[in-house]
């Protein structure tokens, strides 16, 4: 059996160096981002991680699910590092060089469609969320979109108003781009509904045709339905397994375009190069993001041939498709395919078999969710109430800390786990022990 050296502190947390740069940041960097704890990283391998003081993490994070391929991984440095040195920029948007062409082949075929496929470049996933809600509107001449309670699709102005995760987002930025409406999204565990599954009969779907459209909105006016197959930041909430295909056939009785956002939830994440495989449909578009390049911005919108029909000027970015962050994902695409897609739907099942284990000793694990290595605890203060212990999954974040595990929340009192694809089973064992005893100290 392996055996791993790591998490390993050789100073207090924050040490000396990272308190200087904590300092540094606090002075400098703008007060709107999102830090959960003081961790100043000098350098990450695989799944651990190196502070500037020489302190050794777990990582569970990823980086937010970006660095699909474990931190620094050889082949994407050596990809990154052959590119540079041939040529860092020249704007794919005006000028042409191979690295693009040959990403977009790749991620069309790795799609698997009946159809052909087209790509689009940008830099992030807002970025790729902001061209297909431009593109749904071009191509359909239809003003307003649906989005679901719970999305996250970004913070730039048009992603910002499909997303409806956290109040704190939007405020103070109104108004936000007009025409979107939310819709209850298939969250079984807390059914907006009060019904169960599956006697429901998906009825978080059928409330849309039978209500909404029918009192609120013309469905004829209706562009598109962007939602996420597996919500991310709401909590990664994994709907019931009818519940895209119910979506999508709605969506073409009424010739609606269904966009699925695969930033947090592709990339081999779940098991499958992208998520909506696991439910038997193909979106009219998909976004990409996140692990799709290892760590180097990239983001990208696809879309089906025939809808991607707008014109030379009509959307571009200058970065976008830039030729170091496609090498990098067509290396990652490669490993992904060769082996790390299929340790992430073994590592993931294990993963999920032991928190179902744990979940019968601490009684703060309301439910367990998630497919491959997109893994969601919900944390409650009671089972039968379900309700939400908030304040107990902040300190849940911070204990693991402080015992050196990497972890990040989602929704308001959920856990993610989402470890690089190539974890082994040693270290999600060394992850759940250190869990283990974060939950027996909040149960006391």
């Amino acid at each position: 059996m392996e055996t791993i050296d790591y998490p390993h502190f050789v100073t207090e947390i924050p040490g000396p160096k990272a308190r200087k740069i904590l300092a540094q940041d606090e002075k400098y960097i703008s007060p709107s981002y999102t830090r959960s704890y003081p961790l100043v990283i000098e350098k990450g391998e695989g799944v651990v991680v190196t502070d500037v003081d020489g302190n050794r993490f777990l990582d569970f994070t990823s980086g937010i699910a970006v660095c699909s391929t474990g931190h620094s991984h050889p082949a994407v440095v050596e990809a990154i590092r052959r590119q540079a040195g041939k040529f860092l920029h020249m704007s794919g948007t005006d000028f042409y060089y191979e690295a693009q062409s040959t990403l977009a082949e790749k991620i069309c075929r790795i799609a698997g469609f009946r159809e052909e496929l087209r790509v689009f470049y940008g830099n992030s996933g807002a970025e790729a969320i902001e061209a297909a809600l431009k593109l749904v509107r071009y191509h359909s001449r239809r003003p307003l979109v649906l989005s679901f309670m719970g999305a996250f699709h970004g913070r730039t102005m048009g992603a910002l108003s499909l997303s409806a995760s956290k109040m704190v987002h939007e405020k103070g930025f109104a108004p936000l781009v007009p025409g979107v409406t939310h819709v209850p999204y298939g969250y079984c565990y807390r059914c907006p509904y009060n019904l169960t599954y599956p006697e429901c009969d998906i009825h978080c779907v059928k409330w849309i045709k039978d209500d909404l459209f029918k009192r609120v909105i013309p469905p004829e006016e209706v562009a598109a339905v962007f939602v996420e197959p597996i919500q991310g930041e709401g909590g990664y909430v994994v709907p019931p397994p009818e519940f895209h295909k119910r979506l999508q056939s709605l969506c073409q009785e009424y010739g609606i375009l269904y966009v699925a956002d695969e930033i947090q939830s592709g990339m081999g994440r779940t098991g499958k190069m992208f998520a909506f495989q696991n439910f038997g449909v193909e979106p009219d578009l998909f976004t990409l993001a996140k692990g799709i390049a290892s760590g180097m911005p990239l983001g990208v919108m696809v879309a089906k041939k025939e809808i991607m029909n707008w014109g030379p000027g009509s959307h571009a970015s200058t970065f976008g498709g830039n030729p170091v962050s496609c090498e990098a994902a067509i290396a990652t695409i490669d490993l992904i395919e060769n082996g790390l897609m299929q340790n992430a739907a073994v590592m993931g099942a294990y993963l999920m078999e032991q928190l179902r284990e744990l979940q019968k000793s601490h009684r703060l694990i309301g439910d367990v969710r998630g497919m491959g290595l997109m893994v969601g605890i919900e944390l409650v203060t009671d089972r039968e109430k379900k309700t939400k212990a908030i304040e107990e999954r902040n300190r849940a974040v911070q204990l693991a800390f402080d015992r050196g595990l990497l972890l990040l929340g989602c929704g308001e009192n959920s856990l993610r786990l989402i470890p690089a694809l190539l974890v082994s089973r040693p270290e999600i064992d060394k992850g759940l022990s250190i869990l283990d005893e974060v939950l027996t100290e909040l149960e006391k």
